[in-house]
Order: structure tokens, then sequence, then C-alpha cells
């Protein structure tokens, strides 16, 4: 089992290399705010959160499009502050 250091690398990795800028700032810049807060929960949370289409996942952010049930409470409440993206 990879211990939770090791997670949170690869977390980080794959939050930052997304594919396009937009999506690189929201998922990168959502990890770099609020990866130290986060307990084993909360990093299932976002692990689960990488795996969904990005454009998907930057809808939720935006309030675009409804947040399903399995991602909803604090952490997409966090995420759609957008108060973590530095341009």
């Amino acid at each position: 089992m990879t211990d939770f250091t090791t997670r949170l690398a690869k977390a980080k990795f794959r939050a930052w290399h997304r594919g396009t800028r937009e999506a690189d700032y929201t998922f990168g810049g959502f990890f770099d705010r609020y990866h130290a807060e986060w307990d084993e929960a909360g990093l299932d949370w976002f692990e689960r959160l990488l795996e969904r289409d990005d454009v998907d996942v930057m809808a939720w952010a935006m309030g675009t499009a409804d947040v399903p049930a399995e991602f909803q409470g604090n952490h997409m409440s966090a995420m759609q502050r957008l108060d973590y993206v530095k341009i």
C-alpha cells in the first residue's frame, strides 16, 4: 500500500499536469492551497476528483453544472470559492 506522502506527491503531479493551463490552475491551485489540511478521506476525495473529466470538474467549481452527490461537501465548497487560482 502506498503511504500518504507518496500519494500526495502523485496527486500534486496529476493536479499540475492536466493538459490545459486552466485545468492546471484549477486542480493544481486547489491542491497547493488545501492539501496540508487533508486527512486520508480528503486525499481519497481529491484522488477520485482527479479521475473525472476536467471540463466537468471545472463546471462544478464554477457553479455552471450540478455537483454529483459523491463530490458535494466541504471540499467542493472550498473548490467553488476559486480563491486559490492565482493568475
